[in-house]
C-alpha cells in the first residue's frame, strides 16, 4: 500500500474546487504505479480492533516509529488541509480586505486580529512552529493586499518585524535545539520590503486614533471645531472604548519592539533604555485587560462568554485564520497538533517575559565571574522561557568577551585573584590557557539553556575542564621540572599557573555542584535514591569548599608577600583563623548534605524504609546512571559505589543524635547570616537552609526517640523550603 496515494485522495476531498484524478495530476513511472487504496481501507477498517496496525513482513521497531497514521489529524498531512492554497483560502473569503463595509464591525474584527496575533506568537514562543501559530494568518503570507488599510497593514507588519527579529536572536545564540522548531521560516515572508518602516507607520496611525480619541472625549463647546476628524467608527457613543482598546494594543507592540532593538545594542548599551520601554509594556498589558469588559459587552453577534480558552478579548473568533495554510510547506514530517494559547495565558505569557528581561537589563554587567554565575543561577530559578535565556546569552557573550567588554582571560585572571597586570604577561599566549578561555565562554552559553538541556551539557563539559587542568598542570611540570610543585612555583609564570590551576579545579567541582542540583530540580531522583545523592553532594560540596579556601588563602598569602612585616600582629593571627563567609555558606550545605545522607541510610539500616529494590536494575547500576559523567571526568578522585557503601553502612540514629549536622548547620546559619546583609539572594538562601536545618533536627530527635518502636511512625522527605535540601516529614499512619 503507497501512502502518498492515500494522502492526495485525502487531499482532494477536503479541496472540491480542485479535485482532479490521482493520475492526471501524480504521473506513474516505471517504479510507481498509484492506485486508489479507499476501497482497501474501508475493508481493513472493519476488520481491524484499536491498536492494531497492518505491516509488511519487513516492518520494524524503527519503521513503526517513523510510520505515519492515515487519517489521524496528528500525522496525516493530508487530511487537514481544508485549502488547497493561500490564494484559495483569500478567494473562498478568509480575510477580505476591508473585514466589513461596517465601520464598527471592522474595528471591531481588527481587535479580534491583534488579540489572536498575541496569542499564536506566544504560542510560538513556547516552541511551536512559526508557519502555525503567527503564519497562520492570512493576512500576513500576502503583504499586498493589506496596503489599502492602514490599521491593519501597519500592524501586519510590525508583526513581521518582531518575529524576525525574535528569530534572528534566538538563531544567532545557536541554542535553539531545544526548541527545534523555533527558527523553521519555511520560506514565510519575514522580509517584506517596506516592513523596516512598520514602527513610523505605526507611530502615524496611533497619532491619528490618539486625535480621535481627543475629538470624541471633548467638550460639546469644541467638537464643532474637530468635526473635521474622522472617527474611528460608527457609534459615537463606542469610541472612546475602541479607541483605547487599540492604544494600548498598538503601543504595547511598538513599546515590544523597542524592548528587542534596545536589548541587542552591544556592550550592554541600552540595557536602561529597554527598561523604559518594558516598564511601558507592562503598563499597556494591563490596560489590554481592562478592555476584556468593554470588547466582550459590545461585541457583535454571539461569542463564546466564560470559556478559558477564547483568544481573544471578545471571545470572537478572529477572522483571517487557518492553521493549515502553511502544512504543505511547514516539515518534511506531518505538522504538529497545536493548541493556541488562550488570550489570557498570552499576556500572562508576555508578562513574564517582560519580568525576565527587566531582570536582566537590572543587572549591573559585574566582572566579577563568581557574581555572574550567581547570578544566572538565580535567574534560572524563575524558570524563564527561551526568549528571555537567549537574551541573556547574547548580553553575556559578545564578540568571544564578556558583555563585549571584558576579554574572557581578564575575566579568568580576576577570577583566579591574580593582579590585572599578569594580562600583560606571556602566560596569555599559552595554548592551554586559551582553550580554557574558549571552555569558559561554552560554560556560560550551557548556563543561560533550559534545565534539562543544561544538565546534560555541563556534564558533558565537566570532561574538557578535568582535561584541560591536566593539560595545565603537564605543561607547568614540563617548564619548571618533574620534580616542581604546584605549591611552591618560585617564579611569576609558576605562580599564575598555580592559581590558575586552583582555580580551575574549583570550577570543576562548582560545576559538579551544579549538576546534582539541577537533577533535583527535574526531579530525577526518586526517594530511595536520595541517599547515595546526597551522599555525593556532600562529597562534591568538601571538594568545593577546600578549593574555594585554597583559593581564597592563596591569593591572601600572596599579597601579604608583597608588604610582608616581621612580626604577625595578634590581631593578624585572629583574623587569618576567622572563615571567610562564602565559605561558611558551603560549610552550612555541607552539613545539611551529610546529615541528610545519613539519616537516610539509618533509616534503611535500622528501619528498613527507602528501600525499593527495582526489577529492572540494582542500586550499583543506578549508581552507575546518576554519577558516570562525574565518574568519567574523575570528580572527586577515588569516589566510588563501594566508598558510598562503606560510608553508610554503619549509620546509626544513635550516632546522629550524638552528634546532629542539622543543629551544626542551623548554627552556622544563624551565624553567617549578618555577612550577607549586601547580598538579599544568598541571605535569603541562608534563611531557608536554617529553616530546613531547623525541621530536620528536630524530626531526627523525633525518630530517634519512638521510630523504633512505634511502627505507625511514617517518614517522608519534601522540598517544601528548599529545591535541593529535602524537608524531613514525621507522622503517625
Amino acid at each position: 500500500m503507497d501512502w502518498k496515494s492515500t494522502e492526495q485522495a485525502s487531499m482532494e476531498r477536503h479541496a472540491p474546487n480542485h479535485s482532479t484524478s490521482t493520475s492526471s495530476s501524480i504521473h506513474a513511472t516505471e517504479n510507481t504505479v498509484w492506485a486508489d487504496a479507499s476501497p482497501l481501507l474501508e475493508t481493513v477498517c472493519k476488520e481491524l480492533r484499536d491498536g492494531e496496525l497492518i505491516h509488511g513482513e519487513n516492518f520494524n521497531l524503527y519503521a513503526a516509529m517513523s510510520a505515519l497514521e492515515i487519517m489521524d489529524p496528528k500525522m496525516d498531512s493530508g487530511i487537514i488541509n481544508k485549502y488547497a492554497s493561500v490564494d484559495e483560502a483569500i478567494e473562498d473569503g478568509l480575510a477580505p480586505v476591508p473585514i466589513s463595509l461596517d465601520k464598527t464591525v471592522d474595528v471591531q474584527c481588527i481587535i479580534d486580529i491583534i488579540d489572536q496575533l498575541l496569542a499564536c506568537e506566544a504560542t510560538w514562543h513556547k516552541g511551536h512552529s512559526l508557519a502555525q501559530t503567527v503564519f497562520s494568518c492570512a493576512y500576513l503570507l500576502r503583504p499586498e493586499r493589506t496596503l489599502s488599510h492602514a490599521l491593519l497593514d501597519s500592524y501586519c507588519k510590525v508583526i513581521r518585524a518582531t518575529c524576525k527579529a525574535v528569530n534572528s536572536i534566538v538563531s544567532d545564540a545557536r541554542t535553539h535545539e531545544e526548541e527545534d522548531l523555533f527558527t523553521m521560516a519555511y520560506g514565510l515572508p519575514l522580509n517584506v520590503e517596506g516592513d523596516e518602516k512598520c514602527l513610523s507607520l505605526l507611530n502615524a496611525v496611533e497619532e491619528n486614533i490618539s486625535r480621535q480619541l481627543r475629538a470624541c472625549k471633548a467638550p460639546p463647546s469644541k467638537r464643532k471645531l474637530l468635526e473635521d476628524i474622522e472617527p474611528l467608527q460608527n457609534n459615537f457613543d463606542l469610541e472612546e472604548g475602541y479607541c483605547k482598546a487599540l492604544l494600548c494594543r498598538i503601543r504595547f507592540r511598538k513599546h515590544f519592539c523597542h524592548v528587542l532593538t534596545c536589548m541587542r545594542r552591544p556592550q550592554g548599551r541600552g540595557l536602561e533604555l529597554a527598561r523604559k520601554h518594558i516598564a511601558s509594556c507592562i503598563s499597556e498589558l494591563g490596560i489590554i485587560l481592562k478592555s476584556e469588559e468593554f470588547l466582550m459587552s459590545n461585541a457583535y453577534g454571539t461569542c463564546e462568554d466564560g470559556t478559558e480558552d477564547r483568544t481573544t478579548a471578545s471571545g470572537h473568533q478572529a477572522i483571517g485564520f487557518d492553521a493549515s495554510l502553511n502544512s504543505r510547506i511547514s516539515a518534511p514530517t506531518p505538522p504538529r497538533s497545536i493548541k493556541i494559547l488562550s488570550w489570557k495565558k498570552a499576556i500572562e505569557y508576555f508578562e513574564n517575559l517582560l519580568h525576565h528581561l527587566d531582570i536582566i537589563c537590572s543587572y549591573l554587567l559585574d566582572p566579577s565571574l563568581d557574581v555572574l554565575l550567581r547570578f544566572v543561577a538565580q535567574f534560572q530559578k524563575a524558570q524563564p522561557d527561551l526568549v528571555a535565556r537567549v537574551h541573556l546569552q547574547l548580553l553575556l557573550v559578545q564578540d568571544g568577551k564578556l558583555y563585549g567588554r571584558y576579554p574572557i582571560l581578564a575575566v579568568i585572571i580576576r577570577a583566579a585573584r591574580l593582579p590585572e597586570v599578569i594580562m600583560r604577561h606571556d602566560i596569555q599566549k599559552n595554548e592551554y590557557v586559551v582553550q580554557l578561555g574558549q571552555i569558559v565562554i561554552n560554560m556560560l552559553k550551557i548556563l543561560c539553556t533550559n534545565a534539562a538541556w543544561q544538565r546534560r551539557k555541563l556534564g558533558k563539559i565537566l570532561q574538557d575542564w578535568r582535561a584541560i587542568y591536566v593539560q595545565l598542570e603537564l605543561a607547568f611540570r614540563k617548564e619548571f621540572g618533574e620534580g616542581s610543585s604546584i605549591a611552591n612555583g618560585e617564579n611569576a609564570s609558576a605562580g599564575i599557573l598555580k592559581h590558575i590551576l586552583i582555580w580551575v579545579e574549583e570550577q570543576t567541582y562548582w560545576i559538579a555542584h551544579r549538576f546534582l542540583v539541577l537533577g533535583f530540580e527535574l526531579e530525577l531522583y526518586s526517594p530511595s535514591e536520595y541517599c547515595m545523592v546526597y551522599w555525593y553532594l556532600y562529597v562534591v560540596l568538601i571538594r568545593l569548599a577546600e578549593k574555594t579556601h585554597l583559593k581564597m588563602t592563596v591569593s591572601d598569602g600572596s599579597a601579604k608577600q608583597k608588604g610582608k612585616k616581621r612580626k604577625d600582629s595578634p590581631k593578624d593571627l585572629a583574623r587569618e583563623a576567622r572563615i571567610p563567609p562564602a565559605i561558611l555558606f558551603l560549610q552550612c550545605q555541607i552539613c545539611l548534605a551529610e546529615g541528610l545522607a545519613l539519616l537516610l541510610a539509618a533509616l534503611r539500616n535500622e528501619l528498613m524504609v527507602l528501600q525499593s529494590p527495582s526489577p529492572f536494575n540494582s542500586e550499583h547500576e543506578r549508581f552507575i546512571q546518576h554519577f558516570e559523567l562525574l565518574q568519567k571526568a574523575c570528580i572527586p578522585d577515588l569516589i566510588s559505589y563501594p566508598s558510598f557503601k562503606e560510608s553508610t553502612s554503619h549509620a546509626r540514629f544513635s550516632s546522629l543524635v550524638m552528634y546532629n549536622y542539622f543543629k551544626d548547620a542551623q548554627k552556622i546559619a544563624k551565624e553567617v547570616k549578618n555577612s550577607f546583609l549586601n547580598d538579599p539572594d544568598r541571605l535569603a538562601e541562608l534563611c531557608i537552609l536554617e529553616q530546613v536545618a531547623e525541621h530536620n533536627s528536630v524530626a531526627v530527635n523525633v525518630i530517634s526517640r519512638v521510630g523504633a518502636l512505634d511502627p505507625s511512625l511514617k517518614v517522608s522527605f519534601e522540598f517544601i523550603h528548599h529545591p535541593c535540601f529535602a524537608t524531613v516529614v514525621v507522622k503517625r499512619s
